[in-house]
């Protein structure tokens, strides 16, 4: 009875959302994009991008908009040595598992933890939750399949005894073959509704322990039409909508990622997921990306952050507070406690 409770999840859930149950969350374990822009403002090669380069441009960003956030997710290796002692403490920690160094074979990706970074790790260092990108697509291949749903349901194992909670993030990707192929971390061109919502329906059942969904838009986020009742709306909207109503099923709460889209395009997007049933954001670049343009000249970006970042999160939080549907935690289980040390000996 009392294992219902699940007491660090349900803790760790409250500290990742607004004291009205609503996820606002900034994406700052990006590895891959961040060097990117790094790379292409400094003018120099991919690989010479400097560890200090990367420490400073997570720490601007946290520095700048993280009081204004729900929570905040880091990766170890780069936002932790960066920005742990400028996130709030009221801020939510969430701390990303995935190695971003995926395994691209021609019959689909495989996803892999970061070396020596583990779910017990996350919960030591202080993380309210543990995130894992899993690449997915259900036209995969069979033994591509397999290793994903074993990776995905091994760490959803791992959340379930340390009491951590598990946000899922599923992403569509071409295959090697495609003329459209890229590992950047952008919205698959190639993508299909049906990829999408068959991710989400496959990771919705129990057995992968998932707490929190993070989901791309069904849809190409940059090109969704406008919310005005006309039959291209309400077609794109059908999609969101079936979207919600697997989540609703699974009992699963969901929020939307931003996939390099514009701030612009982003609030569309969290317009038709709100009319879905979605609980928030987690989003990055939708976010801080425009500012960091200016790297680096760090002042300047800083300065950006907290005009067009921190107006771009409060745009967001308000149509959310607005649109968006609260999360509660449970503690319905207490109510059922007879008597002293109950609890403690039943909790596992």
């Amino acid at each position: 009875m009392t294992t219902e409770l699940r007491l660090g999840k349900q803790w760790g859930m409250r500290r990742m959302a607004t004291p009205e149950g609503h996820f606002a969350m900034v994406a700052l374990d990006q590895r891959p994009p961040i060097a990117n822009l790094i790379s292409a403002r400094r003018g120099i090669p991919l690989a010479d991008v400097a560890y200090q380069d990367m420490i400073d441009v997570k720490r601007v960003i946290v520095d700048s908009v993280g009081r204004h956030a729900s929570a905040v997710l880091f990766d170890p290796n780069y936002a932790f040595p960066a920005a742990l002692d400028v996130l709030p403490a009221r801020t939510g920690l969430v701390v990303t598992l995935e190695d971003h160094r995926f395994e691209d074979t021609p019959g689909g990706r495989l996803s892999h933890s970061i070396r020596d970074w583990s779910v017990e790790k996350i919960k030591r260092a202080g993380g309210d939750g543990v995130k894992v990108l899993a690449w997915y697509r259900p036209d995969a291949e069979p033994h591509v399949l397999a290793h994903q749903k074993a990776y995905v349901e091994a760490i959803g194992a791992e959340c379930r005894q340390h009491d951590i909670p598990y946000v899922l993030e599923l992403l569509v990707y071409p295959f090697p073959k495609s003329a459209a192929h890229t590992v950047d971390y952008v919205e698959s061109p190639e993508k299909m509704p049906e990829l999408v919502l068959g991710s989400v329906r496959e990771f919705a059942h129990p057995a992968y322990g998932v707490d929190l969904f993070k989901l791309e838009s069904p849809l190409p986020g940059a090109s969704l039409p406008v919310r005005d009742g006309s039959p291209a709306h309400l077609k794109a909207q059908a999609w969101f909508d079936q979207m919600g109503r697997i989540c609703k099923d699974a009992g699963i709460p969901w929020v939307m990622l931003s996939a390099g889209v514009t701030s612009k395009q982003f609030v569309r997007v969290m317009e038709y997921a709100y009319a879905a049933g979605a609980h928030g954001f987690l989003a990055g670049r939708a976010i801080w990306w425009e500012a960091m343009q200016h790297f680096p000249a760090l002042e300047k970006c800083a300065a950006e952050l907290r005009r067009q970042g921190v107006a771009t999160l409060a745009e967001l939080e308000e149509l959310t507070r607005r649109s968006g549907h609260a999360w509660h935690p449970d503690y319905s289980a207490f109510q059922r406690l007879k008597a002293e040390g109950e609890l403690c000996a039943a909790y596992a």
